[in-house]
């Protein structure tokens, strides 16, 4: 599947807002997040999202490691300010603005990564370029988990993938990369344990753990 380019829609409200209005509507998505919170070590201090929308991971993930501290990382303007509605005043969570097309910004060392339908929408380049961003600021034995939107081997399961979420049209921002190519990059940078810990149709959680 050619690779769209130059097309980020995520900066204007409407876009924002209208995949707010269809979050909960994606089938089965609560099955990843279930299979991503299983994934997360029973003790983290320092967490980072990547792409944290309105905080829908985060406030997931406080229910099960509430003692954690997180970085929320997102350049959507409409997202920025329902994070800071939900936790601009929470001292476990900061918010920082930052657009992943850029090298991530100096935030020290994380126990975790968790990221949810947010690096899709990157360049594979760019794609591959954060993943060995990820793996540098990943703590020794900390894990890497990618609940992401991945291609279809072919435009037909595609189009049966669209028909089962119910969306008609697809995102002009999505530039979507088949899950065994991102395994291999996320192996070939370090990552040990690397695997598909959950995948229905085109939705799928890579995660991989930096060795000790």
């Amino acid at each position: 599947m050619a690779e769209p380019q130059g097309v980020n829609l995520w900066s204007t409200e409407a876009h924002a807002l209208e995949y707010l209005r269809r979050a909960d509507s994606i089938p089965h998505r609560i099955e990843g997040e279930a299979c991503l919170l299983e994934c997360l070590p029973s003790e983290v201090a320092r967490i980072l999202d990547l792409g944290s929308g309105a905080g829908r991971l985060i406030e997931l993930v406080r229910t099960v490691r509430p003692r954690a501290e997180f970085v929320a990382l997102d350049f959507s303007g409409a997202m920025l300010e329902e994070l800071r509605k939900a936790y601009g005043r929470n001292e476990r969570v900061t918010i920082i603005a930052h657009d992943f097309d850029n090298t991530l910004p100096p935030m020290g060392s994380f126990d975790a990564v968790i990221s949810s339908f947010a690096i899709h929408h990157l360049t594979h380049a760019r794609k591959r370029a954060l993943y060995e961003e990820i793996f540098r600021i990943v703590a020794p034995g900390g894990i890497f988990c990618n609940l992401e939107h991945v291609a279809s081997p072919t435009a037909g399961v595609h189009n049966q993938f669209l028909a089962a979420i119910g969306w008609p049209d697809e995102d002009p921002s999505n530039k979507l990369l088949d899950l065994e190519t991102q395994l291999k990059w996320l192996r070939e940078i370090g990552f040990q344990d690397v695997d598909c810990h959950w995948k229905w149709r085109e939705l799928a959680l890579l995660a991989g753990i930096r060795p000790i």
